[in-house]
């Protein structure tokens, strides 16, 4: 299906006039966050409730955001050279500028090595997404990646928009189905038919690409969700406003509000000499598959240190009326926790593992003091 071939689906939900043609109002309300049946940080399912919010009904295409580098002269975290003095020890050529790729390797490998499949290129950026030699002058409709926390904020400041709350993020990816595993039911592929672009076959050396696309896929080839939205799941992960937590925070019964995360609470418990604050990114990507990571779930969440861009990670907008609040958590107490169901390849990690392991304090990795800047993301 070409970019032009894109579905449209009409926004639901009657609210104030659109923003932008290409968003689609959300009335808000209370659902089911979270899940008690998937990966840890997922955990405890809770009550939340968000107010009425627009958001993009695409992914930030690289159109988009090529109009808004042309007008604002903005250069991309992966295009700059990292500053030494931010990363003391680290080699001089890990410093120049660069970004993670996804490199299919030719036969099974170990899964616990992320390193069998990701790479850091030098070259790779929103221009270049596997490296100086690649191109997106035949993907202006692909959704633009290697999109750093602070690319994505600029791109939200030029054009008047804002980043979603994890909570506002993942009421909409569930298009009304409160509760279900799927933005489209409770079934992976019903009748076989691919609903997001996933990867198919054995991760990470096997893609069948059975859903037409190997890679990314030009916005708007999936079936929407209930709200009109295209791919929330699946083609990238998408950048939050959230600070990280391993599971999702509480207040006590008492207390009216949501329990606030901070910067310094995002840090990574395992490496407390280094830190990077990471933001939540949600819909998983290209890379997630069943025997790997199975993230294409609305609940599911991972860390992204905010210094680190990737080959699959993109961005999506709100705009919210001034008066609304971003979150509310209306019951503090879990939703009452089902039996865990086995997950394949349950080993499965979180980007913070690549921080862990590419740096040894040696300083055989970018830097001496044992994590990496712009380091490999082992989420697929």
């Amino acid at each position: 299906m070409e970019a032009n071939d894109r579905q449209e689906v009409p926004g639901n939900g009657i609210g104030p006039a659109t923003p932008d043609p290409d968003m689609v109002w959300i009335p808000g309300g209370a659902f089911q966050m979270g899940s008690d049946q998937h990966y840890s940080e997922e955990r405890p399912t809770h009550v939340a409730r968000v107010e009425g919010f627009w958001i993009d009904k695409y992914e930030v295409t690289n159109e988009q955001f090529a109009r808004f580098v042309a007008a604002s002269k903005h250069v991309t975290l992966a295009e700059r050279p990292a500053r030494a003095e931010d990363y003391p020890g680290a080699k001089p050529e890990m410093l120049k500028p660069a970004s993670v790729v996804f490199r299919k390797p030719t036969h099974r490998v170990d899964l616990r090595n992320h390193f069998n499949w990701w790479s850091y290129v030098q070259g790779a950026n929103w221009r270049h997404p596997e490296g100086p030699d690649s191109t997106i002058e035949e993907r202006a409709q692909h959704p633009v990646v290697h999109i750093a926390y602070e690319d994505a904020a600029a791109y939200a400041e030029w054009v008047g928009k804002e980043l979603p709350s994890e909570a506002e993020w993942e009421f909409a990816a569930r298009g009304g189905l409160d509760g279900a595993v799927y933005a489209w039911g409770d079934e992976f592929t019903p009748d076989g038919r691919p609903m997001a672009n996933t990867w198919q076959g054995e991760f990470p050396w096997q893609n069948l690409c059975t859903d037409g696309f190997e890679g990314t896929s030009p916005v708007g080839q999936y079936p929407a969700n209930g709200y009109g939205l295209f791919d929330m799941i699946g083609n990238v992960w998408e950048w939050t406003s959230d600070w990280y937590s391993a599971g999702h925070a509480m207040t006590q019964p008492c207390c009216a509000g949501a329990a606030q995360k901070t910067a310094d609470q995002s840090y990574d418990p395992q490496m407390p000499e280094i830190k990077i604050p990471r933001r939540v990114i949600k819909g998983g990507s290209f890379l997630c598959a069943p025997n790997y990571c199975r993230r294409y779930r609305p609940a599911a969440r991972m860390a992204q240190p905010i210094d680190t861009a990737a080959c699959h990670v993109g961005l999506r907008l709100v705009s919210r009326p001034k008066r609304s609040p971003n979150l509310l958590v209306l019951h503090t107490t879990s939703i009452q926790p089902q039996p865990e169901k086995p997950l394949v390849n349950s080993e499965s990690t979180t980007p913070d593992d690549a921080h862990r392991a590419i740096a040894p304090s040696s300083g055989g990795g970018k830097c001496a003091a044992g994590a990496a800047v712009r380091t490999t993301t082992q989420a697929a």
